[in-house]
């Protein structure tokens, strides 16, 4: 019998994160965040990461295993999670993938295999370089050009896998788009995949006070923070959120503009990862417009048992 998944993915703010914790109480299970940035300790505000509070006494794993200034792959990533799923499978759990980061997560369940991947550390070096002078747009418009694809799936601030595409194309003359769907034909696992949408108009109200409530909780604090330790060109902190801040700390722009931007891009990304998900996952969608109501949660939970066997405790 496979290992079983729950997976709840959706855009930014849409609510994966409560829904996450209720079915996990409901079910007794744990979950696993399917996040990028949520790995990294003292950037809580901006990833709008999990409060103990929150989790309502739910494990949550995946988070706080990093600091800033350390980099962090999605081979990483797998190479953590994979076994945590097998773990928990093995106490009788089924344990949630909560997270909005696609390539994560469909590295989880597709079981991408980056380690056969080549690699030039002098061309890296070179690209490197070339995002510090002339910045990240620069070389997302050079994958750009040469893999669309790759492009629309990688942000322009995920500059760290912009240089892993570029170089991977520029050692293989292959488009890095074709070569991670080097993948499982069928997944490992039995999986329940839970999609989470909204009306455009509410989810990026949503958006919006969620920028202003991270205001209000001290984002800028936290930060201003990371700057002043001298973390600068990381991984960490080209997330939305941190970048906004940092140029405004650079004098780039007034803190109101910085915010006002921070709002467009998490619009923006949040409407990347709607079309990502629907692109490139089998998600079953559910709609919470309306909050995440009861009959919504029964719905999703009818969908979840259709698919998942729970052992009787």
């Amino acid at each position: 019998m496979k290992e079983q998944l729950i997976v709840i993915v959706g855009p930014t703010a849409v609510g994966k994160t409560a829904l996450g914790v209720n079915l996990a109480k409901k079910y007794q299970s744990e979950v696993i965040s399917g996040d990028s940035m949520q790995v990294y300790k003292g950037m809580d505000i901006g990833t709008a990461k999990v409060t103990e509070q929150e989790q309502e006494g739910v494990p949550h794993h995946l988070i706080d295993i990093k600091h800033p200034e350390e980099p962090f792959s999605v081979a990483e990533f797998q190479e953590c999670c994979i076994p945590l799923i097998t773990k928990l499978n093995k106490r009788g759990h089924v344990p949630l993938l909560v997270g909005g980061t696609g390539l994560y997560v469909n590295a989880i369940i597709k079981q991408y295999q980056f380690e056969s991947m080549p690699t030039d550390k002098q061309y890296r070096k070179e690209l490197e370089l070339l995002a510090s002078k002339l910045g990240n747009n620069e070389l997302h418009t050079m994958l750009q050009k040469v893999d669309p694809i790759a492009a629309e799936s990688i942000h322009p601030n995920n500059i760290r896998r912009v240089i892993r595409a570029l170089e991977v194309i520029r050692v293989t003359g292959i488009p890095f788009s074709k070569q991670q769907t080097e993948e499982q034909t069928e997944s490992p696992y039995t999986i329940a995949m839970v999609g989470l949408t909204m009306e455009r108009s509410k989810l990026y109200e949503r958006i919006n006070k969620r920028v202003d409530i991270m205001i209000k909780q001290g984002l800028v604090e936290e930060a201003k923070a990371l700057y002043e330790r001298g973390i600068r060109n990381c991984q960490s902190v080209q997330a939305i959120g941190y970048k906004e801040l940092y140029d405004h700390f650079e004098g780039l722009y007034s803190l109101e503009e910085a915010i006002e931007t921070l709002k467009q891009n998490s619009r923006r990304y949040a409407k990347r990862q709607l079309t990502w998900f629907r692109n490139k996952t089998d998600a079953t969608w559910f709609d919470t417009s309306d909050g995440l109501n009861e009959q919504t949660f029964t719905e999703i939970c009818t969908f979840i048992e259709g698919n998942i066997q729970f052992v009787s405790k």
